[in-house]
């Protein structure tokens, strides 16, 4: 199929067939593209690795622009260093893109919120340092920013610190608002006609799970707390919030994307996924939320859409056998996909997931992650077109779960192992 749906929770591809690399991320609208910046992670440890930037016209078919920032040769994202919650402006005072970065060591003993430049959006960022406020560096970890409709730009960190920037958004010049979201992170704001939003996440490590939001007349308060983005017990659909986008749709509208992260460490790069969704806005009471999960939409319209519904075999799995497997045979046609469909839950683990052609030759292969603290069942993985022909899909059980901890070191994460699958589908 010719794919024009945004489909959550699986991993994308880019124009290569690789996956698209890019975590807490953001999106910079430019000369008619998307500009997507996000953590270039790696799929064995957490540590700096880059922040990439891929293009899109239509926010589902990616292309890998660079890594905007690749690692440094010494300094905050130097090496043993970590690098989080990329953010991009385009300052309007001096016309150059700004970067905003949390930075760190690997034990998470020295943060600090940094930036970066480019005269070019897709460029080639050069490090200025840390972000200031009088003069000192803004020592935090989870970190967001905001540009108003007057090009007033805004760094939110966690905790619920919100800083307005210098004209050159090179220096925090005023703490407009402290402390309004104790044992928040992960902060996005929007402005909703004369309302300001902003979203955090509790803290629970890579784990997913029931963000909130406060309103206010102004980035500087009062903020209220208003309650949760997503039906109790949803974990906020399974994601971690990120960035609140301005979409324009097809019909002039723009409405609010929410963007979240599903992390799957430590797989990041094969099985971590993003979670994009219109934010519901209700003026009767000025509230907004994610009332409904869509596993895929059209983001000309702001609708759900359905996935094609192609052909199904069954392909029935339910292990937590490490290397318990099915073999299944196909054929499918010129840029046809193969979806899994299955169930994720508490105690899900990765699977393997590989696609031969009949002389053994490999074509593609992945990791699945079954896991997700509220369950799931549908669409769970999709792969990269393939062209016309006969395959072998296996699917096999790794014996390996995502796994982490807090900084208290609390065990999160998965319970156990298991596999579920039901069927596949060619869409």
């Amino acid at each position: 199929m010719s794919q024009s749906l945004i489909l959550n929770g699986v991993p994308w591809f880019d124009d290569d067939g690789h996956a698209v690399n890019a975590h807490g991320a953001c999106i910079v609208e430019d000369a008619g593209r998307y500009h997507l910046f996000g953590e270039y992670k790696t799929d064995d440890e957490n540590r700096f690795a880059g922040f990439s930037c891929y293009s899109s016209p239509d926010l589902v078919h990616w292309r890998f622009e660079r890594l905007a920032l690749p690692p440094q040769p010494d300094g905050p994202l130097g090496p043993n260093r970590i690098g989080e919650r990329v953010k991009v402006m385009r300052c309007p005072a001096t016309g150059r893109y700004v970067m905003f970065a949390h930075a760190d060591d690997l034990g998470y003993r020295d943060p600090l919120i940094v930036i970066a430049v480019s005269d070019a959006v897709n460029g080639e960022y050069r490090m200025v340092g840390p972000l200031r406020h009088h003069g000192e560096p803004i020592r935090r970890w989870d970190m967001g920013t905001f540009q108003d409709i007057d090009g007033t730009g805004y760094l939110m960190t966690h905790e619920g610190d919100i800083y307005r920037l210098s004209d050159d958004y090179l220096s925090a010049e005023e703490l407009v608002a402290s402390d309004i979201a104790p044992g928040g992170e992960s902060p996005a704001m929007t402005r909703i006609g004369d309302t300001y939003v902003i979203m955090f996440s509790n803290k629970t490590s890579w784990d997913r799970n029931d963000n909130y939001y406060l309103s206010a007349p102004s980035p500087a308060g009062p903020w209220t707390y208003r309650g949760l983005v997503a039906p109790q017990g949803s974990c906020t659909w399974n994601s971690q919030c990120s960035f609140i986008f301005p979409l324009t749709l097809a019909d002039g509208r723009t409405v609010p994307m929410y963007m979240g992260d599903r992390w799957s460490f430590p797989h990041q790069v094969s099985c971590a996924s993003q979670v994009w969704l219109p934010l519901h806005y209700d003026d009767v009471d000025d509230s907004i939320g994610l009332p409904d999960y869509w596993p895929a939409w059209d983001p000309r319209t702001g609708e759900p859409g359905d996935l094609p519904s192609g052909r199904e075999m069954a392909a029935e799995l339910d292990s937590s056998a490490p290397g318990e497997e099915i073999r299944l045979s196909f054929s499918c046609g010129e840029r046809e996909r193969l979806a899994v469909i299955g169930t994720t839950d508490i105690d899900g683990g990765y699977a393997m997931l590989t696609i031969a052609e009949p002389n053994g030759t490999t074509v593609f292969s992945s990791l699945v992650d079954c896991y997700s603290p509220t369950p799931y069942t549908g669409v769970m993985f999709v792969c990269p077109e393939l062209t016309a022909g006969d395959y072998e899909l296996r699917l096999r059980t790794t014996g390996e779960a995502s796994v982490f901890y807090k900084k208290d070191g609390t065990r999160l994460g998965s319970t156990g192992t298991r596999v579920r699958t039901t069927a596949i589908r060619l869409i």
